[in-house]
């Protein structure tokens, strides 16, 4: 089997996460291409894989009944929302910064 590329789909068990790995198929009756979504349980030894995180896969040993695939690099680390993040990005942008006075003191005073 050949390394697969998908998205981290759930990562509440230890050391595995469930990535989600989309194909396409030229479907002969339609004439279209049909998009299918497999899911693959992987192992992650250093539980770095948050939701949302895209992933390469490479295939390995049996690892449990359902494992059969390892995660071999994060690709793409998905955009997390934390709360105090976004309390210091509002904080910045609050009225009378210095952005906006900076804006008002290089007005030509007439």
């Amino acid at each position: 089997m050949k390394p697969v590329v998908g998205i981290v789909v759930s990562n509440k068990m230890q050391k595995s996460v469930v990535v989600a790995v989309d194909r396409l198929f030229h479907h002969k009756m339609y004439n279209r291409y049909v998009k299918r979504t497999s899911k693959f349980m992987a192992h992650d030894e250093t539980e770095d894989c948050n939701i949302g995180d895209r992933v390469r896969l490479d295939p390995s040993r049996p690892l449990s009944k359902n494992k059969h695939w390892v995660v071999a690099e994060i690709l793409r680390r998905a955009k997390v929302y934390s709360p105090s993040a976004a309390a210091t990005a509002t904080a910045s942008a609050q009225p009378g910064s210095t952005i906006q006075q900076a804006e008002v003191s290089s007005k030509p005073s007439t």
